[in-house]
Order: structure tokens, then sequence, then C-alpha cells
């Protein structure tokens, strides 16, 4: 099962329209009203979302409004230092995001089928979205002042894919001429004291091997700033035609690698007193490999980038196992669907929840990705149509259950645009969406 990735809806506004206002907040208590606009924080226009946490931070503020009707409010407030206004803006950057201009020979969105929503076709690369929502970003279209502005308001943490260390190597990677002032970078974040996390987006051939041994020996150097570092498998749709030509990762590949990742957790440990790399739970599931205990991934930095994901979710669901003291009595049926990565662990889990619950059945699918192709596997990826058309023959079922995961993260609605409603109705069945999180899948069980 996997996080949502962040899909940014509204990335063109450059005005700091208010969309909502926070009940029970100092702008609520204004009367400062969705649609108006934030002009000046203390004479000082606001650029984007970080200037304004910056401004907002003070505990004496003069803020400048325009109402919708062209009046301009001057509101001087007094309040607790840190506390927020209350303001929720139609853009969370109140700036337009910044695309990226890479070409990377991995990028997953150059590897999307035509015909989709047009958000995602989006290519953020964007410190602010990496400090507000932790995306992962390259660091390639900064500029040098836009680097000390990080440092100036120290934006931390940030999470950085850097892939290599190795200046050709990331040129070539990214194909961005810029792209090999990476390691350089990070040092002045090193320099700043700011906190990072790092990703590895792992291509068979290009750079693992020995070109990740010197990766993570350089980020190495670069600890504590650099906290811990996620290796995750390049993923590889079936709309490839005209890209670079990339391999996945094999069984074999994936067991040698995370020898590797072992070997070098034990080195980390030894002389910097953290394990500091993790391989995602992809490579785990690929070659049927047990997981690490739950100690091993030392407090889940990298959980929103799929490593220790299955764990902290089994270690949630033996948890609210155990309150239930007697089995509960559920005549119930259900389908939990999943991707074909997660369908041995998501099986495992069935066998765990079925001795606590009499009378119950759990039916698991895999769903085969004909969408992207049989080559993505992650239950994050699945759509709508591939589950009505793997699901439709199923009788007798009174739910559904599917991670949140498959959903967009602030609408019902699937990758391939029908929404959870549209799914239900075309197979009779409920389909209910529950949280990566064991008490939520429990929840839906127990009632």
């Amino acid at each position: 099962m996997e996080s949502n990735n962040y899909e940014l809806n509204n990335y063109s506004e450059d005005r700091n329209i208010i969309e909502e206002i926070t009940e029970g907040s100092i702008a609520e208590e204004l009367e400062i009203e969705p649609g108006d606009i934030l002009l000046t924080i203390n004479d000082i226009p606001v650029k984007d979302i970080i200037d304004y946490k910056y401004l907002v931070s003070d505990d004496y503020l003069i803020v400048a409004i325009e109402k919708k009707d062209g009046e301009i409010w001057e509101l001087e407030i007094e309040k607790d230092f840190d506390e927020d206004l209350g303001l929720i803006f139609t853009n969370p950057l109140i700036d337009k995001a910044k695309s990226c201009r890479n070409k990377c020979m991995f990028c997953f969105v150059d590897q999307l089928p035509p015909n989709m929503r047009q958000t995602l076709y989006f290519k953020d690369d964007d410190s602010r979205l990496s400090f507000l929502q932790g995306n992962f970003i390259t660091l390639t279209n900064m500029s040098d002042d836009e680097i000390d502005r990080i440092i100036r308001y120290r934006l931390s943490p940030i999470n950085v894919s850097v892939h290599t260390t190795n200046p050709e190597l990331r040129i070539k990677m990214l194909n961005n001429k810029n792209a090999g002032r990476i390691y350089d970078i990070l040092k002045r974040f090193k320099d700043a004291n700011l906190e990072v996390n790092c990703q590895i987006v792992l291509v068979p051939g290009v750079n693992d091997g020995e070109e990740l041994n010197r990766t993570l020996s350089d980020l190495k150097n670069l600890y504590p700033t650099v906290e811990s570092i996620a290796v995750v498998p390049v993923g590889i749709t079936k709309y490839r035609d005209g890209l670079y030509d990339v391999k996945p990762f094999t069984k074999e590949d994936s067991k040698e690698l995370l020898e590797f990742v072992s070997n070098k957790q034990s080195e980390f440990l030894e002389e910097i007193g953290t394990r500091f790399v993790f391989a995602s739970d992809e490579f785990f599931a690929t070659t049927d490999k047990e997981l690490p205990s739950y100690d091993k991934y030392e407090g889940f930095p990298q959980l929103e980038n799929g490593v220790g994901l299955m764990k902290s979710f089994e270690d949630e669901i033996v948890k609210e196992l155990d309150k239930i003291k007697v089995p509960i009595n559920n005549k119930k049926k259900y389908i939990i669907a999943t991707g074909t990565l997660a369908f041995k662990f998501i099986e495992s889990i069935k066998d765990k929840i079925i001795k606590k619950f009499s009378e119950l059945e759990i039916v698991v699918v895999p769903i085969v990705n004909r969408f992207f192709g049989e080559t993505i596997t992650v239950s994050g990826l699945v759509t709508g149509e591939d589950l009505v058309a793997q699901l439709k023959n199923y009788k007798d079922i009174d739910g559904i259950i599917i991670p949140n995961s498959m959903l967009k993260r602030d609408e019902e609605i699937f990758l391939d645009n029908l929404t959870l409603v549209e799914v239900s109705e075309k197979l009779d069945i409920p389909v209910i969406p529950s949280k990566v999180e064991g008490k939520s899948l429990i929840d839906i069980i127990k009632n």
C-alpha cells in the first residue's frame, strides 16, 4: 500500500486570493472573507507562501487586504508569536509553481498516456513545495539567489532527488547541464545546518553498483545535514516510445540491491550511528524477502517515499487487533483490492484479521495494471477502469476496500478520471477507501 502523491491543482495563479478562512481564527474575527486579496504584511509585498510564513510569524502586524469591491483595508493585528492568521489561499504557493526543466531518462510524467487530467502532466520542481508538501526536487532549476533564499529563510527539511553525485552522470540522467552542481549545493546546506532527506531513483546499469556506492559515500560525508536516503526502483510504464531505453529491476537485481544496502547500513551504523540509507518496500516485495524489524527503520524518516510503509501498516494492524479480546461476529464478505506488488503482503494481513472476526470472509484481489502496463505494480497507480474490469464478475460482496492512495489527495477520483461513485455504480458494490493505516482498515471491517 502506498501514500498519495501531491497533485498541484492551481499552479498558475500568482495573486494572493483568499479561498477560505479558518473557523475561529484571527482572520474570521477581522471579517476577512473568501475572495479578498492579501496585499502586504508590514508594508512588504507577499511574493509567495514562504514570504507569508516568514512575515506572519511576528507578534505585531499591519496587514493590507483588498476587498472584493476594491476597497483597501489596513488591519493592525497583535497576536502570539508564530500564531497563524487563518488564511487559506486558492494557490497554496501564492505564486506560479516552477515547472521542471529536466528531461530525466526515468521521468514518470513523460510515460503517462494521453487524455488524462491536465494537472497530472505538470512537472513541479519547486523548493517551496518540498518545504510545504514534502515533494522531492532536483535543485537544477534554481539560481544562486534562490539557493540563498532557502538558506536565509531556513526552509527545512527539504527533500532532494539526488540520484547520483557524479556530476557527469547526473547531467546525463537529468539531461540538464546544471545538474552537476548538486554536491556543491548540498555542501552549502550543510554549512547552514539545514535538514535534508535524499532520494535516489535507481536505474539498473546506470546509477547502481559502484556509482551508487560513490553517491552514498559522498552523502555520508554530509551527515547529519543529510539525515536519510531512500533508494527506490525506477518505474516503467508501457508508454515509453522515443524515450531512453530503461530496464526494470528483476528479482535478482532486487536481491543484490538489498544485500548491498544491508551491508552499507551496517557500515554506516558503525561509522555515524545510523543506518542512514533505506531501500523502498518495492525491493522487498519483489524478492519476497522478509521486511526488516520495526526498529531498523529508525522512526520511518522516508515513509512518504514508500520506505517502511508495509512494516508500519503491519504494526498498526497488529496493535488494533490486540485490542479485540473476544472474536467479533461479522457475517460479511469483503474484497481488498491491491496492486500486484503488495498481494502477498495483504494476504498475510488478511490472515491476521480473520482470526479476530468470526464468519468474516475477505478475498484479496491483485489488480493487474492494464492502464499503465503490467510493469506498474503499486496500488497507488491502479485506475478505476482496471478495478471495474477485474472485479465485475464478483457476486455477493458487501464492499470493496481500496487504499485511498488510489484516489486524488483531495477528491474521490481515480487517475483515469472515474469517480469513486462511478466505480461503485458500475460494480454495483460499495467501494470503500481506507487510509493506509491499520486503524482505518480495522474500523471499516468492524463497522
